[in-house]
């Protein structure tokens, strides 16, 4: 599966780091630039299927960024500001925004903002599938054979990055990293072992033989 390609503009090092290393786990793949050069620049080199824009930038701003985009080409945009008035809302629209999130905002919401903002334009295919799986990320929920399985946020986090990953070996740390705010507590090597026990029971025919998540001794899991 091919992940979704992602451009944030944002000037705050450390909402660019924490946000990019969330939505990888959401199977989004994040270009990060600072300013209005910088992101027509990589905009004329590279092609993505979503714009985030902070409004305020160090270098121009997103409401100038966003008109000079939709001139260019049909690319879903959205701000992201902590202007949350209704004049910021309402000029972010007219330049051609298609959402709106304020800050602080929360991930999860922002991510299920993007995913129905890229479904309406075309951008996403909302159901993977794998295996007799079938995982609707617009709704998520995961089938198996036409019956729903019923996973817990962090079960259906790992699931994600194993089909974000497909055919890709993840060692412990690589899925540690992945995966270790979305139950919103720690999680340590022992968790991780018991979370994938409980997955394979969930989504595997044969949980004892599983087809799905194999183990590549010594180095990691793979989905194959």
């Amino acid at each position: 599966m091919q992940e979704n390609r992602v451009l944030l503009v944002e000037d705050d090092r450390a909402i660019v780091e924490n946000l990019t290393e969330f939505l990888k786990g959401e199977g989004f793949r994040v270009a990060a630039v600072d300013g209005q050069k910088k992101a027509l620049e990589l905009l004329e080199r590279e092609s993505f299927d979503l714009a985030l824009l902070d409004v305020s930038l160090g270098e121009g701003n997103g409401y100038a960024l966003c008109a000079a985009i939709k001139a260019e080409q049909d690319l879903p945009v959205i701000f992201l500001t902590a202007s949350g008035d209704e004049y910021s809302v309402i000029t972010g629209l007219n330049m051609g925004a298609d959402d709106y999130v304020s800050k602080p905002f929360r991930p999860r919401e922002l991510a299920a903002r993007m995913r129905m903002v890229m479904r309406r334009c075309g951008r996403i295919q909302p159901v993977l599938e794998a295996g007799g799986l079938s995982v609707d990320t617009a709704k998520g929920t995961v089938t198996r054979r036409g019956q729903e399985i019923y996973l817990s946020a962090l079960e259906y986090r790992l699931l994600l990055v194993f089909l974000n990953h497909r055919g890709q070996l993840l060692t412990r740390s690589a899925l540690l990293e992945e995966i270790w705010d979305a139950a919103g507590e720690y999680v340590n090597d022992n968790t991780l072992t018991v979370y994938i026990k409980r997955l394979r029971e969930k989504i595997e025919e044969d949980p004892q033989n599983p087809q799905l998540i194999h183990t590549v001794r010594g180095m990691g899991y793979k989905l194959e």
